[in-house]
């Protein structure tokens, strides 16, 4: 084996910090949008079931409202649209 062998090799690597935070936003605001779903969907499950007083509804109710609000506002943001956080997982469908 000759010296040095074992290294790849030497090619400048093209880093666009523009497009390095563009996927950075998406894939944070994905994990985020599936969390604030899967919070939504408990906090309906838990409206139905009956065990939240009128007052605990109505603040999930803003609060679940607020976190939508800020979200389409970070999308805004990045230049991203709801779609754009809907990952493709191959066999497995769609996350979102």
């Amino acid at each position: 084996m000759a010296a040095g062998s074992n290294f790849l090799p030497r090619e400048k690597l093209n880093f666009n910090s523009e497009k390095i935070e563009q996927g950075l936003a998406k894939l944070v605001l994905t994990v985020i949008e599936l969390l604030r779903q899967l919070v939504e969907r408990q906090a309906l499950r838990r409206v139905e079931g009956g065990s939240l007083s009128d007052q605990q509804i109505e603040d999930l109710g803003v609060t679940l409202m607020q976190l939508e609000e800020k979200m389409e506002e970070l999308k805004s943001a990045f230049n991203l649209e709801g779609e754009d956080l809907n990952i493709d997982l191959g066999p497995l469908g769609n996350l979102l």
